[in-house]
């Protein structure tokens, strides 16, 4: 099944919601700002990505392919906080802004090794564990590309990730226009939470 359909039929049940996002914009009534509202929690969290982080690299996961990864889970949650804070770290780390614009349309483009397309389908199985758990042919094919070590980097990565993005899009955490960034968390901003 190609991405473009693979990616209408998941979001497809969400489609009421996004249509109301917007067609009237996000709400401005304030929401529970978990981060600051229970800021041992999210330090918590913090402290737990930050050992993700070493992990990871301690496994070969490379910066590249950590922030793809993270931007493409973040784009497939709705969290535009974090595809801009994501986004950020990928071109920091050498990923070009073409690479991210081809990110929703992976399987289609040419521009990922297999390396990264391995880590990809594994970010969407994580996502969407709700739908198939990790499908064993997406388990196979990626225990194919990587090695147990990268894979069990890659799997801490994705449950962090996600779990900031459900905090970001639970909070509606405000993505202002890039004059306004000092209206976003310092935290986030300077890459000390995650």
């Amino acid at each position: 099944m190609g991405s473009l359909t693979r990616t209408f039929s998941r979001t497809r049940g969400r489609a009421p919601h996004t249509a109301r996002r917007y067609a009237g914009g996000m709400s401005e009534q304030p929401r529970v700002h978990l981060s600051r509202s229970a800021p041992d929690v999210y330090q918590g969290l913090a402290a737990f990505s930050k050992t993700v982080g070493g992990v990871a690299a301690g496994s070969g996961i490379d910066d590249r392919l950590k922030e793809l990864v993270q931007v493409h889970v973040s784009q497939l949650n709705g969290c535009a906080y974090c595809v801009r804070v994501h986004g950020d770290r990928a071109t920091k780390a050498g990923v070009t802004v073409d690479v991210i614009a081809q990110l929703p349309v992976w399987r289609e483009s040419g521009v990922f090794s297999d390396r990264e397309r391995a880590g990809l389908e594994l970010a969407e199985a994580f996502t969407f564990i709700h739908e198939e758990g990790i499908p064993d042919d997406v388990y196979d094919r990626v225990g194919g590309i990587l090695t147990e070590q990268e894979y069990v980097a890659l799997s801490w990565i994705l449950v962090s990730i996600n779990a900031f993005n459900r905090i970001a899009v639970a909070g509606r955490y405000h993505v202002p226009p890039r004059d306004d960034l000092g209206r976003e968390d310092s935290d986030a901003a300077s890459g000390t939470a995650w």
